[in-house]
């Protein structure tokens, strides 16, 4: 019977919600966009984003909404990922940081992911190639024009998502007063991350059942291929040998995550998504960011290593930006410690506490 460290939930790239929450139960809602044009061009008849809230908007004096916080998920993702016991059962409870009481959570799930319109709905590799840009331009339009917030007290992204929130920072620039992204570079995808992404893609369409995306039943050989740099990208060597301390329970634990991957994952949606980064490249743009950044990476991330000295370089450039390296223990467990609040909270709660108006 294989142990069920940190690291198996943290390697799922979808995770289910869990029983009944302590906090308010999320709303599900959706906003369509009508003939949304994408930066390269391209256009979508209807464009349909998926989300949840959290709690109730709250106005203040001046009558807008001031208690709304944005939090976007990663790559092959969706919502679902921040409605698990690990993450909401450790932020948006009675007491919490982000006590659903107090603050209004929106989740949404990003073009290409979850509910939201995505290849796999119909147009497969017709659908739309979009960016980063693309996908915050939308986010944006959502909160604006459908949930009617003008300023975010937060915006809080993990992975993909806080890459986007980089995006977010430095084209609307007054829009919120703190950001935290979590597990990520403020620059290029290149080196091994953009050469993972490419192999993965190429491991895909090489798959001779994925047939330029018109396959009938998922390319499991290309996608197996795939999912297997995904692993090893996500994953912690120390959590590793606990969790499968022998052959039998690495083999187990093997089968288990392929199994678990397969089910919940579409080749086409997987290529768009890894494409989507492909001119992400906010460091140009960080002396725009107005709000108060905490940047926070794990020293055993292999997604994004700490030897590059990225972080280090970028964060300068960042009026009011902070840089937190988390130092390798038996909780962080790789790239997936951004989904682990119970690791970095400390500096959440500094953030909020140091951003808070009086």
């Amino acid at each position: 019977m294989l142990k069920m460290y940190p690291l198996l939930l943290s390697l799922l790239l979808s995770v289910a919600a869990y029983g009944q929450p302590a906090y308010p139960r999320p709303k599900e809602g959706n906003y369509t966009i009508e003939h949304y044009m994408f930066e390269n061009g391209q256009a979508l008849a209807t464009l349909n984003l998926h989300y949840y809230t959290i709690g109730t908007p709250k106005k203040g004096k001046d009558g807008k909404i001031n208690n709304a916080v944005l939090i976007m998920h990663g790559t092959t993702s969706a919502a679902t990922a921040f409605l698990s016991k690990q993450f909401a059962g450790e932020l948006f409870g009675p007491g919490q940081l982000l006590d659903a009481s107090r603050y209004f959570i929106i989740l949404p799930d990003a073009i290409g992911h979850g509910k939201s319109s995505r290849p796999s709905d119909s147009l497969h590799m017709k659908f739309p190639h979009y960016t980063y840009n693309d996908m915050v331009t939308a986010e944006h339009e959502l909160v604006t024009k459908h949930l009617g917030i003008d300023h975010l007290r937060l915006i809080l992204g993990t992975s993909m998502g806080a890459m986007h929130a980089w995006v977010w920072g430095y084209t609307y620039p007054d829009f919120t007063d703190a950001m935290m992204p979590l597990a990520c570079q403020p620059a290029p995808i290149a080196g091994r991350n953009r050469m993972m992404r490419k192999m993965a893609i190429d491991l895909i369409k090489m798959d001779p059942v994925w047939n330029n995306g018109e396959y009938r039943t998922q390319p499991t050989l290309g996608m197996t291929g795939a999912l297997s740099s995904f692993f090893f990208m996500n994953s912690s060597p120390l959590q590793l040998q606990l969790s499968a301390p022998t052959r039998d329970a690495a083999d187990s634990l093997v089968a288990y995550m392929r199994r678990a991957n397969l089910a919940a994952l579409d080749a086409n949606d997987v290529i768009y998504a890894l494409e989507a980064s492909r001119y992400y490249d906010p460091s140009p743009y960080l002396s725009k960011i107005k709000a108060t950044v905490y940047a926070v990476n794990s020293a055993d991330d292999e997604i994004n290593p700490a030897e590059l000295g990225v972080m280090e370089r970028e964060i300068k450039k960042v009026a009011h930006g902070r840089y937190i390296l988390l130092p390798i223990t038996d909780k962080t467990v790789g790239h997936g410690t951004n989904s682990l609040p119970v690791v970095w909270g400390t500096y959440l709660k500094e953030l909020l506490e140091l951003t808070a108006k009086q």
